[in-house]
C-alpha cells in the first residue's frame, strides 16, 4: 500500500507551507518539479519526495519590515484618542477658568449673574478707595497717590507800549512813603563771646530784628557786614573795577550762577531795543568755578568782560557754602550792589529775558503804580502747601523748615483764605524767579527784611515772603507798600523758562540757627 507523500511532506522539517509555495519568490507552483533535479529511474512520487528532501541552495529571504498585529494597533488608537480628548478639555477649562466669574460648565444665565456680581464688587471697592483717599488727605498723615499728568502752563498776552522812544516816567510815580535807610557796615566783637567771627549778615538779635520792621529812619543789618580790624572778610568780594562800573548803573538787569549749577542764557537780542542796549546794565555774577565751566563750553568773556549783553562780574569768597543761599545776595540786595540804581530786574539763571527791560518797567511798575512787582506761584497759594511741598521734594532739612514755620505761626501767620472779601494778597506763595522793583525806601526796606529772614532761617525764600510782607504791613499802619503781585502767565511772557543744569539737593540746617534774643544769624 503506497502512502500519499504529498500529505506528509509539508510536515517535514524545512518544508514550505502551501501558501509559501505559491509565492513568486521560488518561481514554481506547488508540485511542479524541474527535470534537471529529477532522479533517473525513480517513480514520480519518489522523485517528488527526493526533490523535497534534497537540500536546495536558494537565495536568503529578504528582510521585511516588522509589522505589529492589528489588535495592538487598535488598542493604541483606543488609548490615544481619549488622552487627546482629555488634554483638549483641560486646555479649554484652564482658559475659561482664568476669569473668576466664568467657571467651566455653567449655565449662560449663571455666567451673566456672576459677571454682574463682579462688576458690583468693583464699584464698591472703588467707592471705598475714594472714601479712604479723602480721609487720608484731610488727615495729618502724608498721602501717596498715583502721579497725575503734569499741567501745562502757557504765557498770556501782554500789551506793551509800541516803543520805548518816547517813554517817560510818570510825574506822580514817586509818590511813595519816604524815609532814610542806612546800613551797618562793621560790627565790633561782642563782650564775653570768645567764638566771635564775622558774618555776612551780621549778628542780629530778635529784638533788633523786630525793630527793623518799622518804616522809619534807621540803620539796619542788610548784608555786607564786616568784622573788627584784623578779621577776614565776611564774603562776596568784588574787583574794584567791577564796583566802579556797577556804581554807574541806573537801570539794572542782573542774575547769577554759582557752583556751576546752570548754563549761561543770554537775553534775546532781537527783543532788546537800542536804548536798553546802551543804557541798561546787564550784570551776570559768577564764581570762579562757574567761569571755568562756562569757558570750557566756549563762553569766554571778551577784553571788556562781556559775553553777549552780559557783563561778567566775578565773585570771590562766597559768604555761604549753600550756593542757593549765596544766590540770595544779588537777588535781594541790588540796592547794596548798585547804589545809584533807580530800577532793577532780577532773573533766576533758569530764565532767559525775552522782552525789553524798559517795557517791563513801564508795564509792571509805572502802569500799576507799584514799587515792587513779583509773580504769583503757578500752582500753590498757601504757605502750608509750600511747606509740605518742600518736605515732599526734600528741598531743605525738615527740622529747619518746621522751626521756621512754627516761629512764623507764633508770630501771627495764618492760612491763605481766597474767599475773604478784601484779601491782602492774591496769593501767599510767590514765584520768586522774576522780580521788578523801583529802589524806593519801602522797596529797599522790604528787600533787606526778606534777606534777613533767608539769612536767619532756611534759604527757601518762598516760605518767608508772605510773613515778611504781612509783618511789615501790620507794623506800619498808614504807610503803604505798593506791591504788584501779577499772574504767572505774564512772567512766562517776558522770560522763557528752562531747567537747571543740576538737580537741587537737600541742604543741612544752619549751624547756628537760634530763636533766642541773642545772635541767631546762620553763617
Amino acid at each position: 500500500m503506497t502512502r500519499n507523500l504529498d500529505a506528509v511532506v509539508p510536515q517535514k522539517i524545512g518544508a514550505k507551507t502551501p501558501k509559501q509555495q505559491q509565492t513568486k519568490k521560488w518561481g514554481k507552483k506547488a508540485g511542479e518539479i524541474s527535470g534537471a533535479h529529477a532522479l533517473p529511474g525513480a517513480r514520480p512520487s519518489m522523485r517528488l519526495m527526493a526533490e523535497r528532501r534534497l537540500p536546495i541552495s536558494a537565495p536568503p529571504a529578504a528582510a521585511v519590515p516588522r509589522r505589529y498585529p492589528r489588535r495592538s494597533r487598535g488598542r493604541c488608537r483606543l488609548l490615544l484618542l481619549p488622552a487627546f480628548s482629555v488634554a483638549l478639555l483641560c486646555l479649554a477649562y484652564l482658559s475659561f477658568s482664568s476669569h473668576s466669574s466664568l467657571p467651566f460648565h455653567v449655565h449662560p444665565g449663571l455666567v451673566a449673574d456672576n459677571v454682574r456680581k463682579e462688576i458690583d464688587k468693583r464699584h464698591t471697592l472703588n467707592a471705598t478707595m475714594k472714601t479712604n483717599t479723602s480721609m487720608t488727605k484731610n488727615g495729618s498723615e502724608p498721602f501717596t497717590r498715583r502721579k497725575k499728568p503734569r499741567k501745562r502752563y502757557a504765557p498770556c498776552e501782554i500789551e506793551f507800549v509800541p516803543s520805548v522812544d518816547n517813554l517817560v516816567e510818570p510825574a506822580d510815580y514817586n509818590n511813595f512813603t519816604q524815609f532814610s535807610l542806612n546800613y551797618i557796615l562793621k560790627e565790633q566783637k561782642l563782650v564775653g563771646n570768645a567764638l566771635f567771627g564775622p558774618l555776612f549778615g551780621g549778628h542780629q538779635s530778635l529784638q533788633e530784628r523786630d525793630e527793623t520792621y518799622y518804616a522809619e529812619n534807621q540803620t539796619l543789618h542788610c548784608g555786607f557786614v564786616e568784622g573788627p580790624e584784623g578779621h577776614p572778610s565776611s564774603g562776596f568780594d568784588l574787583d574794584e573795577t567791577d564796583k566802579a562800573y556797577m556804581a554807574t548803573c541806573r537801570i539794572v538787569v542782573s542774575s547769577c550762577i554759582f557752583g556751576g549749577s546752570d548754563y549761561l542764557r543770554r537775553p534775546t537780542k532781537s527783543k532788546i531795543g537800542s536804548y536798553s542796549k546802551k543804557n541798561v546794565c546787564f550784570i551776570m555774577f559768577l564764581d570762579e568755578l562757574t567761569l571755568a565751566t562756562l569757558s570750557s563750553e566756549g563762553h569766554v568773556p571778551d577784553e571788556n568782560g562781556f559775553i553777549g549783553l552780559w557783563r561778567i562780574v566775578i565773585v570771590k569768597n562766597l559768604p555761604y557754602k549753600d550756593m542757593r543761599r549765596a544766590g540770595k545776595v544779588p537777588k535781594f540786595l541790588a540796592q547794596r550792589l548798585f547804589p545809584s540804581a533807580l530800577y532793577s530786574i532780577w532773573l533766576d539763571s533758569k530764565l532767559r529775558l525775552h522782552a525789553d527791560p524798559m517795557l517791563i518797567i513801564e508795564y509792571f511798575l509805572w502802569r500799576k503804580k507799584a514799587e515792587y512787582a513779583i509773580s504769583m506761584h503757578y500752582d500753590r497759594t498757601c504757605v502750608w502747601e509750600e511747606v509740605l511741598q518742600n518736605k515732599r521734594l526734600n528741598k531743605y532739612n525738615h527740622t529747619a523748615i518746621d522751626e521756621q514755620f512754627y516761629f512764623y505761626q507764633s508770630d501771627g501767620l495764618v492760612k491763605f483764605n481766597d474767599s475773604a472779601q478784601e484779601s491782602v494778597l492774591p496769593s501767599y506763595v510767590p514765584e520768586g524767579s522774576f522780580i521788578v522793583r523801583a529802589h524806593t525806601p519801602m522797596s529797599n526796606l522790604f528787600s533787606c527784611l526778606w534777606f534777613n529772614e533767608v539769612n536767619r532761617f532756611t534759604s527757601r525764600d518762598q516760605l518767608s515772603f508772605t510773613y515778611t510782607y504781612l509783618k511789615l504791613r501790620r507794623m506800619n499802619t498808614g504807610k503803604l507798600f505798593h506791591l504788584n503781585m501779577f499772574k504767572d502767565c505774564e512772567r512766562r511772557a517776558v522770560a522763557k523758562l528752562f531747567h537747571h543744569r543740576t538737580n537741587e539737593t537737600t541742604d543741612p540746617p544752619p549751624t547756628n540757627l537760634r530763636l533766642d534774643n541773642t545772635s541767631s544769624m546762620p553763617g
